[in-house]
């Protein structure tokens, strides 16, 4: 099994996923990542996104909304939320939605003047609803 690695997925919730995988695609803060079996060790943020898997038997992927992903000789996902693609609702993406609104909201009226937070939860939001889209879910009816 040289060309896989170990691949572990978690949530607060849950355990999502552990299993030997090939290759994993990142959606890093700094832009999409593939960690393969040998990649160098880095420990990345990740932005909302669609993560995925590619296994011996097909690949999957998991909707996440931020969190991190250390990459060495395994990769190890800590998720702020993760959920299985194909059991996203549009009333879970729209949920999800909801919460980067009142995330950036909350920067507005904390943050006056300070561009910065504001920025990131406007980044947050706008990936959030990327997502969506990627996916034909719209984040509002």
């Amino acid at each position: 099994m040289a060309n896989m690695m170990q691949f572990d997925l978690v949530s607060p919730e849950k355990l999502l996923s552990s299993q030997q995988v090939e290759a994993v695609l990142i959606p890093g803060a700094d832009g999409d990542l593939m960690a393969m079996p040998g990649h160098a060790p880095v420990i990345t943020s990740l932005r909302p996104g669609i993560l995925r898997v590619q296994t011996a038997a097909g690949s999957e992927e998991y909707v996440v909304t931020g969190g991190f992903a250390e990459i060495g000789e395994s990769v190890s996902v800590l998720a702020e939320k993760a959920v299985p693609s194909a059991e996203l609702t549009q009333e879970g993406f729209e949920a999800l939605v909801e919460e980067a609104k009142s995330a950036y909201g909350q920067a507005q009226d904390a943050f006056v003047n300070e561009p910065g937070p504001v920025d990131d939860a406007a980044k947050m939001l706008s990936d959030m609803v990327a997502v969506g889209d990627q996916m034909g879910l719209s984040g509002t009816r």
